[in-house]
């Protein structure tokens, strides 16, 4: 076959490829392979421009592997004999010592020092926009003829028209990932009841997405919700913004830059970040606010059956009614400001009772050496209410009745919590089966499910056990 029948040849498996798939790193692979074979080369290497770098990227080659380098090699248009070429659109040829010509460049794991010539052209598309360069090496002197600089022009040509196609479909591609990501999102978020479930999905979603190397969202507190993977060389920081108000931030980090089609999604996902914020924000506000009416509702029912059971006595002392009434309703104050600051249906007793006995030593009694032992328990709100009833009722008594000192113990035992509290006065008065014990014994019986005793031991130790 002669030389002008290989070259149509190689012209015409070109055009086949370009035509055949949309994966340009197999149309560059094999051109690089076919363009060595049929020009009998040593060597052929094809860059591509990174336009937003500025650069050409050495994408394929034949006589060496790209894969086997470090770093692929870069250079920008009119750096190297190559870059000249696409720097002049025009096609450069030496036909020997091609590495002593002042435009040549080295590249470390690149040997372009050994060989002799050089046949360099551009890669430009319909409109003359360079796409790339591509160029062809032999080790010994060459003279390339003028039909072999046209076959490399018109190679170049079918090559940008296949980075063109290559180009739209990952447009493509990269809309369908796009759309794809922001379903996911706003499945999850439509879908999810819990705040936080749908903050996670948006944190992996956006780095599937982007290819990141790490995600997060921060809250407008500083508060980081779901962090995942690591920083990056490259950062973006996008608002989350809810009518006019920015509410937090969306940090995406990848190693390599973001394009503006990446902001846009990132845009994109950051309003959907937002909508879930505060969609989980009102929801949360819902159920918060449903929950204070509930037990505003239980206490104030609470306190009226107090006062119901107190005004059914024979004897009542209008101000000491008055003064426990006032303690009764300080108790159940003191549960919801630990579960306010708490933020969550869980009461540390230690920490309610501490609150409780401050209150109502300064309020009733002064000198008395009140000591306390108390180990930290953990019990649910509802019970704390009916806890804190009954230890004020305990505390109470034991200040007033007993003697000088008062010992206040709260611990475990074989699963139950036991509370204790003694005195060293005279025992038990002949009054003691009074309202107030009737109200702890009720709490205790009704709302903690256990047990009150009472015993008389140089004074009185009342003890409460419940299960834990």
């Amino acid at each position: 076959m002669d030389a002008s029948a290989r070259h149509l040849a190689l012209l015409t498996e070109t055009i086949a490829a370009v035509n055949s798939t949309l994966d340009l790193q197999e149309v560059l692979e094999l051109v690089a392979q076919r363009v060595a074979d049929v020009l009998e080369a040593d060597a052929c290497f094809v860059y591509l421009y990174d336009e937003r770098a500025g650069e050409l990227v050495l994408r394929a080659t034949h006589g060496t592997r790209v894969e086997e380098m470090g770093r692929r090699p870069r250079m920008r248009p009119g750096e190297g004999i190559t870059g000249w070429a696409a720097e002049m659109r025009e096609p450069v040829m030496i036909a020997s010592q091609a590495h002593l010509d002042p435009r040549f460049k080295t590249f470390q794991g690149l040997p372009e020092d050994e060989y002799e010539s050089i046949l360099a052209v551009p890669i430009l598309d319909r409109g003359d926009k360079l796409e790339g360069a591509l160029n062809v090496r032999t080790r010994a002197p060459r003279e390339f003829t003028d039909a072999e600089i046209e076959l490399l022009l018109a190679i170049g040509s079918q090559v940008a028209q296949s980075i063109e196609h290559a180009k739209l479909y990952e447009v493509a591609q990269r809309r369908v990932t796009e759309l794809e990501a922001l379903a996911r999102i706003s499945e999850a978020v439509s879908e999810s009841l819990y705040l936080e479930e749908s903050l996670e999905a948006i944190v992996k979603t956006t780095m599937d997405a982007l290819s990141a190397t790490g995600a997060a969202l921060v809250l407008e507190d500083g508060k980081i919700a779901w962090p995942e993977g690591r920083p990056g060389a490259h950062a973006v920081r996008t608002p989350l913004r809810w009518k006019g108000r920015q509410i937090g931030e969306l940090v995406c980090d990848r190693d390599s830059p973001f394009s503006d089609q990446d902001r846009a999604l990132l845009a994109s996902i950051a309003h959907h970040a937002a909508v879930a914020l505060e969609h989980g924000r009102a929801v949360m506000r819902g159920v918060l606010a449903q929950e204070i009416h509930h037990r505003v509702k239980n206490n104030l029912q609470t306190v009226a059956s107090l006062l119901r059971l107190q005004s059914r006595s024979a004897e009542v002392d209008p101000r000491r009614a008055l003064d426990e009434s006032v303690n009764r309703i300080l108790a159940i104050a003191a549960v919801h400001e630990v579960l306010t600051e708490r933020r969550e249906d869980a009461v540390d007793l230690a920490d309610l009772l501490e609150r409780l006995r401050a209150m109502l030593v300064q309020g009733l009694v002064v000198g008395k050496d009140v000591q306390a032992s108390l180990a930290s328990v953990a019990i649910e709100g509802n019970k704390a209410t009916a806890l804190a009833l009954v230890f004020s009722e305990l505390l109470q008594n034991a200040l007033e009745h007993g003697g000088d000192a008062v010992r206040i113990e709260l611990g475990q035992r074989n699963g139950h919590v036991v509370l204790a509290i003694a005195d060293d006065g005279a025992g038990l008065r002949s009054d003691a089966e009074g309202t107030g014990l009737s109200i702890v014994r009720a709490l205790v019986r009704d709302e903690l499910g256990g047990t009150l005793r009472l015993e008389e031991a140089g004074g009185v130790r009342a003890e409460v056990v419940f299960p834990a």
